[in-house]
């Protein structure tokens, strides 16, 4: 049961070959059917840019449609600024790899409700359950009578 090995090395393999072509600067755009279908490095600098309009998204290894049928395509309006979008105060590379999970983690245990251990597991970067600040809703209450 499952793929054979030779088939899962090919399929690596050739995801790994594409990746190299789409990293470059120097190509700017490609028929617009291949940038249709596929991933080109134009939709890649995208996807590495820390501009808010460019946060998560073009996720495709090769084929980009199947970030335009799931909504997280966007297409290259403006030269990305390349960055992180919260500063790191280490160079440690296994923090650097590993300080999103890390939070992920910590959220998780700090959330009381099975609902929300599930978002911050399943939900969007930088979900965070809805909460009613009870000082507020009790000023809210005494300023509506």
């Amino acid at each position: 049961m499952g793929l054979p090995p030779w088939m899962v090395f090919c399929s690596w393999s050739l995801n790994l070959i594409y990746q190299f072509w789409v990293h470059t600067e120097r190509i700017d755009r490609l028929p617009r059917w291949f940038e249709f279908v596929f991933n080109t490095p134009s939709h890649h600098r995208v996807h590495h840019g820390m501009d808010p309009v460019y946060l998560d998204k073009n996720y495709g290894g090769i084929l980009i449609i199947w970030d335009r049928l799931f909504g997280s395509f966007q297409p290259e309006l403006f030269r990305p600024h390349y960055g992180l979008t919260k500063r790191v105060d280490t160079f440690n590379i296994w923090k650097l790899q590993t300080r999103e999970y890390v939070a992920i983690v910590r959220d998780w245990r700090s959330a009381t409700r099975l609902r929300d251990r599930l978002g911050y597991v399943f939900g969007p970067p930088g979900w965070e359950p809805r909460t009613i600040d009870k000082s507020n809703a009790a000023a809210s209450l005494v300023t509506s009578r």
